[in-house]
Parts: structure tokens; C-alpha cells; sequence
């Protein structure tokens, strides 16, 4: 009975592989989520300070921005805060520059949660032949008998639990990587709406204000 358990422990070897990817999926999310509620937290009263200050004086919304760097949004608005009287065609592609940059950076990691979605429930499989394995080759060669009904079944449910821990985990991966997806795209709509407000305000009250002195001078 105890070398029965013990081989069919060999199939149990998968759980190892699987414990790492749980460990990597969670300490990955963890490390979104705090990234996702710290942006929430805090970018909109950043935007609402940088806006309120491009409409006055361009240099202060400029050091607000400077001074939220640690923020995806502040590192957004400030690229094209930090040109010195831009086109607006500078402007704008400045915007689209950073707002790039940012979402790349937002996509850090999901290709990790990605393939433990489509690794674990294979390692629990493969686990759990191993484990099935094991209890018929034990079976057939006289190890435990056959007709002890209690020793098998629970040999057979052992080795089921790497197919369901793998799938535990592939589905736990699959939802943290669909609320972090659903959360960039959030993001997408509000850096393009906030990008276009201070471009607006870049147009009105410093660029065509500018064109319009320069032509009096002429």
C-alpha cells in the first residue's frame, strides 16, 4: 500500500510547476491591481489640475505634470507640455507618442497571464496521467488489489486533483488578464478624451492667440 502511494505520487510531481504559475499569477495581479487603484485613485484630480493650468500659464501645468510622473496621466500630459511652442501638428503627435507608450507599458504582463492560461490545465492533465498511471501499473502488478475498491478510488480522486488545480488556476489567470483588458480599455477612451481637452485648450488659448498677435506685428 505505501509503494502504491508512492508512485503514484510521480503524477503529484506537476503540482510543483503548477504551485510556481499560481505564485506568478498572483503576484502579478497583485502588482496590477495596485498599479489600476493608485491610477484611479489619483488621475483625475491630476488631469483636473494640469487642465486648469494649461488654460493660465502652459510652464505650471508643465511642473503639475513633472510632479506626477509616477502616474501614467502625468507622464501623458507632460510630453507635450515639455515642447516649447509646438505646432499644433508637434501637439498632437506628441499626445499620440505618449498615449502609445503608456498603453504598451499597461500591456505589461498579460502575455505572462496568457500562458499560464493555456499551461496549467496541461500540466494538470499530464499530472494526472501520471497519477492514473501509477494506480494501474500498481494494480496490475499485484502492489494493491484490485477488489480493494476504497484504495483505488481514492488513488484515481488524488490524481484527478492536478487536472483540477491546473484548471483552477488557468481560470483564475483568465479572469485577472479580462478585468485588466476591460480596465486598459477604460483607460484608452479617457486618455483619448483627456488628450483631446488639452490639445483644445492648446489651440484656443495659446496657438491661435500667438498666430493672431504675430499677424498684427507684420
Amino acid at each position: 500500500m505505501t509503494t502504491f502511494f508512492h508512485t503514484f505520487r510521480e503524477g503529484g510531481l506537476m503540482m510543483w510547476p503548477l504551485l510556481g504559475l499560481s505564485v506568478v499569477t498572483f503576484a502579478y495581479a497583485l502588482e496590477r491591481i495596485w498599479f489600476w487603484l493608485r491610477l484611479t485613485i489619483w488621475e483625475k484630480k491630476v488631469v483636473q489640475e494640469i487642465l486648469r493650468a494649461a488654460k493660465v500659464d502652459l510652464e505650471n501645468a508643465e511642473l503639475i505634470a513633472s510632479r506626477a510622473q509616477n502616474l501614467a496621466v502625468g507622464r501623458l500630459l507632460l510630453a507635450p507640455l515639455r515642447l516649447r511652442q509646438p505646432s499644433p501638428e508637434g501637439f498632437h503627435h506628441a499626445l499620440q507618442a505618449a498615449t502609445t507608450k503608456e498603453l504598451t507599458g499597461m500591456r505589461q504582463g498579460e502575455k505572462v497571464l496568457e500562458m499560464v492560461a493555456a499551461i496549467a490545465p496541461l500540466l494538470g492533465i499530464l499530472g494526472t496521467i501520471g497519477g492514473l498511471y501509477a494506480v494501474f501499473a500498481n494494480m496490475k502488478n499485484g502492489q494493491v488489489d484490485s477488489a480493494d475498491v476504497s484504495a483505488v478510488t481514492f488513488g484515481l480522486s488524488e490524481a484527478l486533483i492536478t487536472s483540477a488545480t491546473g484548471i483552477g488556476v488557468a481560470v483564475i489567470a483568465l479572469l485577472f488578464l479580462k478585468l485588466f483588458t476591460n480596465l486598459r480599455s477604460q483607460q484608452i477612451e479617457f486618455f483619448s478624451k483627456v488628450a483631446s481637452e488639452l490639445e483644445l485648450t492648446y489651440l484656443q488659448n495659446w496657438y491661435e492667440s500667438s498666430q493672431y498677435l504675430e499677424s498684427q506685428f507684420k
